[in-house]
């Protein structure tokens, strides 16, 4: 099991690695509580307005668990959780979710999208031949979240901000960025309409939403497929 103390909870009675994995995070909405805290830490109430499907007594249970597997922390002092390192190495299982999520039917963009769960969508949806060679800082305010994005490399970095800094700053919710991010309406229509406001540099902002499209991209690091023989152990 795990030498810091027993998990209350054992879903999967087996050896393999996944199910371990999924003995800690796999009841429902662990994931998406990791999701909200992946940016920055937050407050019980700031948890549950991204995920407001949620009860209170399941969010208190999710917490308490994630915090016995050791993937949050809670600060009772400041009454904020916050991810530990474990917690912050799940953000490519988030991804490698989406991803899959993409090349599978049923989804529905129209639901629910909080901002956190944009802006990972975002680094999982960026056309690497449009962004390669291309830096850009993007600012996304929600009113109650803010985040900068920065390109550089042909690789995204997002981080929460009291407030954006950057040449343009997208204005709106989770759902309406989302369409300006990933719809076909130019972004001075979607102004004009009201669905969505901006600040800055518009031609820029434009630019910028251009590099993502709402399907399955290239990987950056793509992996050999396997022939079905054993691969050696790393030393």
């Amino acid at each position: 099991m795990n030498t810091q103390g027993e998990i209350t909870r054992i879903r999967y009675d087996e050896g393999c690695l996944a199910a371990h994995a999924l003995n800690l995070i796999g009841d429902r909405w662990a994931l998406l509580v990791v999701r909200e805290l992946m940016f920055a830490p937050k407050r019980f109430q700031m948890l549950r307005a991204g995920m407001p499907g949620i009860s209170a007594s399941v969010l208190n249970g999710r917490l308490a668990q994630l915090q016995e597997a050791g993937v949050i922390a809670h600060d009772a002092r400041l009454g904020v959780y916050a991810l530990t390192d474990a917690g912050r190495g799940l953000l490519p299982v988030l991804e490698a979710l989406c991803r899959w999520a993409l090349t599978v039917p049923g989804h529905d963009p129209s639901r629910f999208i909080s901002p956190s769960a944009l802006m990972i969508s975002m680094g999982v949806n960026l056309m690497p031949d449009r962004a390669r060679g291309r830096t850009a800082l993007a600012g996304f305010d929600f009113g109650r979240e803010a985040f900068e994005m920065r390109l550089a490399a042909g690789r995204l970095s997002t981080t929460a901000v009291a407030r954006p800094d950057a040449p343009f700053v997208l204005i709106g919710d989770g759902n309406t960025l989302a369409v300006a991010v990933y719809g076909t309406v130019p972004l001075p229509s979607l102004i004009a309409s009201g669905l969505v406001r901006a600040e800055g540099d518009l031609s820029a902002a434009q630019d910028f939403i251009d590099l993502f499209r709402l399907e399955p991209q290239p990987s950056n690091d793509p992996i050999p497929p396997s022939d079905g023989s054993p691969r050696p152990l790393s030393s």
